[in-house]
């Protein structure tokens, strides 16, 4: 079966086409026959964070120069052949289809006309959670593909796509071969369940229970911030650009190396001294780490982090010991919360998805902690952390398997889509 996967839920704008046969098992297999993402990182980079109206823009810009990419990549590349629904009832549909999507609809018509239906069995579109004007973008352009062509579509939910690439083994070069329009291979990692599946990102910060694919259960959440979004908002107070989670972890990397290196009490990062917002005295806390559920806060962690900078001018190297010391609050806060939630459920195996599991830390200390319980630990192949639309088109791949396709006409965004949720009007 082949599935066009399509992602805009926030400042990603991704399309991916895949090939995949079996279930969700040791017989799964696909392969990627066409990759392509384009970042809004340095559009967004200015106002400290996305900017929804923004990102809706730029996704109706990107989303059929990517289409182009994959369906060139994947061999689908049918230019200048006259399309046969070009006539008046078609062209009127789609325009009614993206009447809010000017741009789009400018690309998509030509583009429309000059190629054929592709090799589609179905197209996956992300539906929730995330920004609902850069959804809606997506929800759309697939709909009006769907009219064209006459294919299938199934609803996703963006976080049981994070989900479902922890679980994929595509190999250690997988995200190079994509860049370089290489076709790959891959599978399911050997895993038991039940499963907990932490997710990590700006956006979400949750821990569910999976007994079997896909069938989820929410069992902690965070009730304030997310921890990316207080990586990111940690940055902002100490000076780092955005998005700064990645700058973060580099400052704190740099002090636990140099704490390593070195023994020289004046060049040492020091964890206990004094004064400064490194010192022991002004240790951060760790919000609800010891509270009998599996609930997140991370608001108190970053007012905590406020009032140590307030009105002051750090040197790099209070930077350094302040990143460490957060990152450290926050890894403790998930590995404990984590650990605890398998050992009330039983669970054979850890799932970690979202853009935080590429924080090197947090992998290593949940490596540690569930090495010594023997559970396995499981996350996405390296370059696909983030939002992408691989993940949209796997997850969607178990659900088309099943016929949970949608009336395109009552296909709606909903930014505030729970794990687990399915259904168009969900």
């Amino acid at each position: 079966m082949k599935i066009l996967g399509i992602e805009t839920s926030c400042d990603e704008t991704a399309v991916c086409l895949i090939e995949a046969d079996g279930a969700f098992d040791a017989g799964f297999q696909c392969k990627v026959l066409g990759n392509a993402l384009l970042s809004q990182i340095a559009v967004h980079a200015p106002y400290g964070g996305v900017f929804p109206n923004l990102a809706k823009r730029e996704h109706s810009r990107n989303l059929v120069p990517l289409l182009k990419q994959v369906l060139h990549d994947s061999g689908n590349q049918n230019v200048e052949v006259k399309n046969q629904n070009d006539n008046a009832k078609f062209k009127n549909e789609i325009q009614k289809i993206l009447n809010r999507e000017i741009e789009l609809l400018e690309q998509l018509m030509p583009f429309l006309a000059e190629h054929e239906r592709p090799d589609i069995d179905a197209i996956a579109v992300t539906h929730g959670p995330g920004l609902e004007p850069a959804l809606w973008v997506g929800v759309n352009f697939a709909r009006a593909l769907s009219a064209a062509w006459d294919i299938p579509i199934v609803p996703v939910n963006h976080l049981e796509g994070h989900i479902a690439i922890a679980a994929m083994k595509m190999g250690e070069s997988s995200y190079a071969s994509l860049l370089q329009n290489t076709s790959i291979r891959g599978g399911l990692k050997t895993f038991e369940f039940p499963a907990i599946a932490l997710l990590i990102s700006g956006g979400h910060t949750e821990l569910n229970l999976v007994r079997e694919w896909p069938i989820f259960k929410t069992v902690g959440e965070t009730r304030d911030d997310a921890v990316g979004e207080a990586f990111d908002k940690v940055a902002r107070m100490i000076g780092l650009p955005y998005p700064g989670g990645p700058h973060v972890s580099a400052l704190a990397a740099r002090a636990r190396t140099n704490a390593e290196r070195t023994q020289n009490d004046a060049e040492r990062i020091p964890r206990e001294s004094a004064s400064g917002p490194h010192s022991s005295a002004l240790s951060l806390p760790r919000p609800m780490i010891h509270e009998d559920n599996f609930d997140f806060s991370f608001s108190g962690l970053k007012t905590a982090v406020l009032r140590l900078v307030k009105d002051k001018t750090l040197t790099e190297v209070e930077k350094m010991g302040l990143s460490r010391e957060f990152e450290d609050a926050a890894a403790d806060v998930l590995v404990a919360k984590t650990v605890r939630a398998v050992e009330e459920y039983g669970a054979q195996t850890v799932l970690v998805g979202g853009g935080v599991s590429a924080n090197t830390h947090i992998k290593s200390e949940l490596k540690v902690a569930l090495d010594e319980i023997g559970i396995a630990l499981l996350y996405p192949p390296h370059g696909f952390e983030t939002d992408n639309a691989l993940m949209i088109a796997l997850a969607g791949y178990f659900r088309a398997l099943n016929k949970e396709f949608v009336d395109p006409d009552t296909l709606r965004a909903n930014g505030n889509l729970r794990l687990g949720t399915t259904g168009a009007n969900a």
